[in-house]
C-alpha cells in the first residue's frame, strides 16, 4: 500500500516546500538536513506496510495469525505422536521401549507402542524393532500398521482456512459444527461427517477418516468414543452434551478393480510404466477420499482414471477402461474408494 513512498518520493516532496531561491542540491545544507528525515519517514512506511499486513488473517504471517486465532478461539494443532501396532512372541510390559527405523517406541498398551517423536516422521517405519533393555524371552518383535497416524505441527494455511470459517459458521454447544471442530481436534482424525438424530432424538454418529483419510481403525474409533460418550448413554461424560448419546464409526471401504487397455510411446512398456501408472490412480484416489467429507457422495469415475494414466509419461493412449466389470462406481455417502487389481489390456 505504501510501496510509492520511497526516499526519493519523499525528498521531493519536502524540497517542492523550500524556496527556489535557497541552494537545494544533494550537497547543499537544505539537502543534508532533510536527509535524515526522509531515511525515517521512508522506514516509517514500510513498518505501516508491514504493520497492515499483520492486521488481517488473510495476509497475516504465521506469528500474527496465531494471535488473531486466540480472539476466536482457535489454537494451531501441535504434532501428534503415531501410535502403531506392535507383535511379539511374548506378553512385554507397559514402559518397555524399542528402537527401529530412526526412531524410539515405548509401549503404552498391550500390542501398542508410541513413536517418541512428534509428527509424521513417526508413520515411515514399520517392521523390526530392538529392545532398548533386555526383555525375558523376546526373540521377535515386529512394528505391523499404523494404529493412529501422528501429525506434524499444523501448517500455516490450513490454520488460516480454519480463521476464515469461523466467520462462516459457529460452533456451539452441540451443535454440527462444534462436533466437526471438536472431532477433526482429535490427534488422528482427518474428516468426519456428523449425522444427527440418525437413531431417533437425542442421538448422534461421527463417521471420521483418519488422517491420511482411510478408514479408521477400531483404536481410533475407540478414542474418538472415549472422548466424546464413552458409554453411548448420553450422560456427557465425554465432550457431548447431556442428552447426546454419540456413537462413532468409520466410512465402509468399496474396492474399485480396473481393467484398461493402455498404448505406449517408443521405448515405454507395462513394466517401465506400471508402478506410474498405479501411483497415478492412487493419487486420484486419494483425492476423492480427501474431498469425502465435504460431499454427499463419491464418484468413481472412468474419465477421471484415463486422465491419470495419460499423464503418465510413456503412456499414449488408454481405452476400453472398466471399473468392476462396469462403468462408474457410486458410493454411497459413507463409502470410500480403495483401489483393487489393475488388469492390464
Amino acid at each position: 500500500m505504501y510501496e510509492e513512498q520511497t526516499f526519493d518520493a519523499i525528498m521531493q516532496r519536502m524540497l517542492e516546500r523550500i524556496p527556489d531561491t535557497l541552494d537545494k542540491r544533494e550537497s547543499s545544507p537544505v539537502y543534508m538536513a532533510l536527509a535524515p528525515a526522509a531515511v525515517e519517514l521512508a522506514s516509517l512506511y514500510v513498518g505501516f506496510d508491514c504493520m497492515l499486513a499483520e492486521t488481517f488473517g488473510d495476509t497475516a504471517s504465521r506469528e500474527y495469525l496465531i494471535r488473531l486465532c486466540a480472539d476466536r478461539g482457535i489454537t494451531p494443532k501441535t504434532a501428534t505422536y503415531a501410535v502403531l501396532e506392535l507383535e511379539t512372541d511374548v506378553e512385554v510390559p507397559v514402559g518397555t521401549r524399542f528402537t527401529g527405523g530412526d526412531h524410539f517406541y515405548k509401549v503404552t498398551a498391550s500390542g501398542q507402542v508410541t513413536c517418541e517423536q512428534p509428527g509424521a516422521a513417526g508413520n515411515e517405519y514399520l517392521g523390526d524393532v530392538i529392545p532398548v533393555e533386555y526383555v525375558m524371552g523376546l526373540t521377535t518383535a515386529k512394528l505391523t500398521r499404523v494404529l493412529i497416524y501422528g501429525e506434524d505441527d499444523e501448517d500455516t494455511e490450513v490454520l488460516r482456512l480454519r480463521y476464515q470459517e469461523s466467520f462462516n459458521e459457529r460452533a456451539f454447544a452441540g451443535n454440527a459444527k462444534d462436533y466437526h471442530d471438536k472431532t477433526l481436534g482429535i490427534a488422528g482424525v482427518g474428516a468426519v461427517k456428523v449425522i444427527r438424530a440418525w437413531n431417533g432424538p437425542g442421538t448422534v454418529k461421527l463417521v471420521i477418516l483418519d488422517s491420511v483419510f482411510g478408514k479408521a481403525t477400531d483404536v481410533l474409533i475407540q478414542t474418538v468414543q472415549k472422548e466424546f460418550d464413552p458409554n453411548k448413554d448420553g450422560h456427557g461424560d465425554g465432550l457431548a452434551p447431556i442428552g447426546h448419546a454419540v456413537t462413532v464409526d468409520t466410512a465402509s471401504e468399496v474396492t474399485v478393480n480396473i481393467a484398461a487397455t493402455i498404448t505406449y510411446d517408443n521405448g515405454y512398456d507395462l513394466n517401465t510404466c506400471k508402478t506410474q501408472i498405479e501411483t497415478a490412480i492412487e493419487e486420484y484416489f486419494a483425492g476423492l477420499r480427501k474431498n469425502w467429507e465435504n460431499q454427499s457422495k463419491l464418484v468413481v469415475r472412468i474419465a477421471s482414471i484415463d486422465a491419470a494414466i495419460m499423464g503418465v509419461k510413456g503412456v499414449v493412449d488408454v481405452t476400453g477402461t472398466t471399473l468392476n466389470g462396469g462403468g462408474n462406481v457410486e458410493l454411497t455417502e459413507y463409502e470410500i474408494p480403495v483401489l483393487g487389481v489393475v488388469t492390464y489390456g
